[in-house]
């Protein structure tokens, strides 16, 4: 089975380095259906010169979209304009897509869902929420044969990194913020990570599996943490609590209550020990009960192995249907929330 990867970045590289590093692993599970996975191409408008693989790279997007070899694409670009492009433009030549890009899924789904059911071939996105935690897969199994009713998560690693720093060792917002870019967890412009829209956006991606329908990230409530300070620390402590960047929605009959928000957790509350740039994730189903998924949210190989799962899935044809319509779902107004000074409480 041979692939195409698009955009050569921190994920796209790191894609292909995995299928390197794990080559052997990759050959056993893959070829479980007679079919090892192969990079033909690198698609990215930049030269590499010194890649031990700089044979594939090219800058065509044509070429990949004509090659009736390529049975999967890696969508590694990001954003939602030109990886839409390619994206659709894969599907309609009946190619598999495999994304990381939560903007695409958020924005597109629906459509390129549709669209892929069309042309037989699968849409997959566990990269998409969670980095390397594989919660996409099993949030559409066995969570979606049950009612998912509650959700709560942290689920951005940049913020919830910053938030870490300013907790444990004092610093300011913009100390923390400096110490993030400077370690490659926050990008030089980290409004869509600290202004709360990436964790809006995988908010509802699953929201969105649970329901069946688009959630608009678009109308999901979003506050960021940029005006926390070391006072609001002190005030979450001496009340017993400490501060963490949540995504939380309720799901009912009349729509989907959804926030992304700074939150005071109660201390000892398993969402109050997540630190650093890790995530994780709490569900509540009404047969299942609670499960909560916890890892790295975040980082090159993480995310990147996680893309390479879905390549194998295809490869195995083990592909678990993922899809919701373009039916849009009611946001209802986040009442239920207790407020306290500036920020709502979260008990769990």
């Amino acid at each position: 089975m041979r692939i195409a990867i698009l955009g050569y970045g921190v994920v796209g590289s790191g894609v292909a380095e995995v299928l390197k590093i794990n080559a052997a692993q990759v050959a056993k599970k893959a070829g479980e259906s007679g079919e090892s996975i192969d990079v033909k191409y690198i698609l990215d408008t930049r030269d590499f010169p010194g890649e031990d693989q700089k044979s594939k790279f090219i800058k065509n997007f044509e070429e990949i979209e004509r090659d009736p070899e390529i049975k999967i694409v890696a969508e590694c670009i990001g954003g939602e304009t030109t990886a839409y492009d390619f994206a659709k433009r894969a599907i309609l030549a009946g190619k598999h897509v495999v994304t990381p890009n939560k903007a695409l899924i958020a924005a597109h789904g629906a459509e390129l869902f549709a669209l892929a059911k069309e042309r037989g071939v699968h849409l997959l996105f566990e990269a998409s929420v969670g980095g390397g935690i594989p919660l996409i897969r099993p949030f559409c199994g066995a969570l979606l044969t049950d009612e998912v009713q509650e959700i709560a998560g942290i689920l951005n690693g940049t913020s919830n990194y910053i938030l870490t720093q300013m907790n444990d060792n004092g610093k300011s917002y913009d100390n923390a913020l400096k110490s993030a870019q400077e370690l490659g967890y926050a990008e030089a412009d980290p409004t869509a990570d600290v202004g709360g829209f990436d964790a809006c956006r995988k908010l509802s991606i699953l929201l969105s599996l649970a329901t069946g329908k688009t959630v608009d990230y678009k109308d999901i409530p979003t506050e960021g943490i940029e005006k926390i300070t070391a006072d609001d620390f002190a005030f979450a402590a001496e009340n017993g609590y400490t501060l963490k960047h949540l995504a939380i929605a309720k799901i009912s009959a009349g729509g989907v209550q959804a926030v992304v928000a700074p939150f005071l957790v109660k201390i000892g509350h398993p969402m109050s020990t997540v630190s650093d740039v890790y995530n994780a994730l709490w569900a509540r189903a009404k047969t299942t009960g609670s499960v909560m998924f916890y890892g790295s949210g975040a980082g090159k190989l993480p995310t990147a192995s996680a893309v390479v799962s879905n390549l194998v899935d295809i490869a195995q044809n083990a592909c678990a249907a993922h899809i919701w319509t373009a039916e849009r779902v009611k946001i209802l107004p986040a009442e239920g929330f207790a407020m306290k000074k500036t920020f709502r409480i979260y008990e769990g």
